[in-house]
């Protein structure tokens, strides 16, 4: 590998920051860019740095977009997480949610925020109302799903309080304060620091959601063993829900990928048999029909998914990024780095707990036997937090810069990534929501409403069209109360 010594440097905020970009799209491109991407998940990480506890950080969102800001300013990174402690309390707090532990009331003011798994025998869902989450996903969750996850809100023909009333009010006005101020984090990023924003939209996979929200992880696990049937036919219900949701939220450039949270889809938490029949078959369909879109799909692989390498390496080529935590990258390299763009690999103790000169050594093995042809993002191997030490994230940083420059990459952004050959052959294989379900994206539809107005006159496609923008909210409420919070 070169040195940092032959790359010329700007000060031109915007210069810079394009010229991140082109490295970071052509690093996920699999490609070799002029040097290695540096894309750090630094949560609260960025409290350490910058002076925040973690209580700031996830209870003032504007103090965790300062931090971040900050850190993206003083070190030389590529892209970051416009917010990696995305989960804001204070809506939390605001719609009242009863499995976070937020810092400061449930937790100590500097540990960061907790999920608190739904007892078994008092899950969000019950094991004997799978049929309804199928029929009518959207319906299930405020009818059924949002009143007992929300303290005050009320089940259906329960009488309403005003408590009820204030956690739609302040959870839906605190939901778009929170969206809409991330535009101007982003462009705070790009205008301080020539900084791109890392990813843009949200995934996790049905069976994730079935263990993570709604049946808990031991329900779920007796699920499998006593209902397998219905657990498959809750994931494919979802499966239209979900890629909707992924698609609303991504990168319209089509640059940066979408965020895909891998949690407990993987050996040892369910079976060989159960990743191969229910959860992969849920998964795979809504990947490749993101990337028919040209949208490329960050497989942030929490855990050791070194067992389900040759399932992902099914994908289209350059698809996705695939993120290494507890596994191999050496291993993964070899399974999947003709194919993918590998980032990670570089032990979270070690940044916590080793001296800085280890954390060197072990960067430039990851740059020698992984990264040599490009297609590697350096980064952490999980989402940093406030155990991670300054001094030894600054050693990945500056060692990546020193080290991981190739004399022959390159660095041209070009068109978007649209893969278009592959969508003009891409047959969908999402299945069809049912005839009682609420189409994805919507939560009253167009033809239910166009029913009680009776006779229109004027613009009835306005009419239509506001209609459908508005009611869209109210499903972007429900499932981003589900997937982000």
């Amino acid at each position: 590998m070169a040195t940092a010594a032959t790359v010329p440097q700007t000060t031109d905020m915007e210069v810079l920051y394009q010229q991140r970009l082109s490295r970071y799209v052509t690093a996920m491109r699999n490609e070799k860019p002029d040097m290695i991407p540096i894309r750090p998940f630094v949560a609260e990480f960025t409290g350490t740095y910058a002076g925040y506890s973690c209580q700031a950080l996830a209870h003032d969102f504007h103090q965790a977009f300062d931090a971040a800001c900050k850190c993206a300013a003083d070190f030389d990174w590529d892209a970051v997480v416009a917010n990696m402690v995305y989960v804001w309390t204070g809506l939390a707090q605001g719609v009242d949610l009863a499995y976070y532990g937020i810092p400061g009331i449930d937790v100590p003011a500097n540990m960061g925020f907790q999920y608190l798994e739904p007892p078994e025998d008092n899950a969000f869902m019950r094991s004997d109302e799978y049929d309804q989450l199928i029929a009518d996903p959207t319906g299930f969750l405020y009818n059924v799903w949002l009143p007992r996850v929300a303290r005050p809100v009320r089940r259906v023909g329960e009488p309403v309080t005003e408590a009820h009333n204030l956690s739609f009010v302040k959870g839906g006005m605190a939901m778009m304060l929170y969206f809409m101020s991330f535009p101007a984090q982003i462009a705070r990023l790009r205008r301080e620091s020539g900084t791109v924003s890392a990813i843009a939209g949200i995934f996790k996979a049905p069976m994730d959601i079935l263990a993570d929200k709604l049946r808990g992880y031991l329900g779920l696990v007796e699920d499998l063993m006593q209902q397998p049937d219905k657990v498959l036919a809750a994931c494919e219900a979802l499966m239209p829900y979900l890629c909707q949701v992924a698609k609303s939220g991504a990168d319209p450039d089509k640059n940066v990928p979408i965020g895909y949270w891998m949690h407990r889809g993987c050996v040892p938490f369910v079976t060989p048999a159960q990743f191969d029949n229910i959860y992969w078959p849920t998964v795979k369909p809504i990947i490749e029909e993101l990337w028919a879109a040209g949208h490329q799909t960050l497989f942030y692989a929490e855990g050791n998914w070194d067992h389900h390498l040759q399932s992902f390496a099914q994908l289209p080529d350059q698809s996705i990024v695939y993120h290494v935590d507890q596994g191999d990258i050496f291993k993964v390299h070899q399974a999947l780095g003709h194919k993918f763009c590998l980032s990670g690999g570089v032990p979270n103790f070690m940044l916590a707990y080793r001296p800085a000169d280890e954390v060197r050594a072990h960067c430039k093995k990851i740059i020698d036997g992984v990264a040599r042809d490009g297609g590697y993002i350096m980064d952490a191997s999980a989402i940093m937090q406030n155990d991670s030490r300054v001094e030894n994230v600054r050693a990945m940083t500056e060692f990546t810069r020193e080290y991981g420059v190739y004399s022959d990459g390159h660095s041209a952004l070009g068109a978007p990534c649209t893969k278009s050959r592959y969508a003009q052959s891409h047959v969908s294989q999402l299945p069809q929501p049912g005839p009682a379900a609420r189409p994805p994206g919507s939560v009253v539809p167009w033809a239910k409403k166009r029913t009680e107005l009776g006779e229109l006159s004027g613009d009835v496609q306005l009419l239509e069209d506001i209609w459908n923008n508005v009611d869209a909210l109210a499903n972007t409420y429900i499932w981003q109360l589900l997937l982000s919070f």
